[in-house]
């Protein structure tokens, strides 16, 4: 049967959770499915800040070496840039009713995206399963990801 290359499943791989980030991640991840796509998410490195239960809240917006900021980089680097960019955004986002991060988690999760965590990252930064959402369907290597992956009409992403 013929599919004309139909892209059946999204593997999205978030290595950093910078506010801007972690949202593109999760507007693609529900995109993907609200198209009727599977869609997977597999945090690694500092993207597991966005799945970890005390930091999931308190992402930022990089203002230093960003060039979509449009500031030069000592600017950005000022006291309270930082703060003040992510306020910004948050707003900006809440006029658009775009969930804060636990919430979209929990869409996500409740849509049928698959969360999982990176076990070598979990390794590295020393954090245990207990310390991530509840909503992660579990910790895998990067071969173990890659399984779930295969296939044809699998396409990855790499945030």
């Amino acid at each position: 049967m013929e599919d004309n290359g139909k892209i059946k499943k999204m593997m999205i791989i978030l290595s950093k959770a910078t506010l801007e980030n972690v949202y593109a991640c999760f507007v693609l991840a529900n995109g993907a499915r609200m198209e009727g796509i599977q869609a997977e998410i597999f945090f690694t490195f500092f993207g597991l800040e966005a799945i970890h239960r005390k930091k999931l809240e308190h992402l930022h917006i990089a203002t230093v070496g960003n060039p979509a900021m449009h500031m030069p980089t000592m600017l950005g680097g000022l006291p309270g840039m930082e703060a003040l960019a992510t306020s910004m955004m948050k707003k900006e986002m809440e006029k658009l009713d775009i969930p804060p991060v636990g919430e979209f988690i929990e869409i996500l999760s409740a849509s049928g995206v698959k969360l999982w965590a990176c076990k070598l990252a979990m390794d590295m930064f020393h954090y245990k399963e207990e310390d991530l959402i509840e909503e992660l369907d579990g910790v895998l290597t990067v071969g173990d990801f890659y399984k779930q992956g295969s296939g044809v009409g699998t396409h990855m992403l790499f945030i």
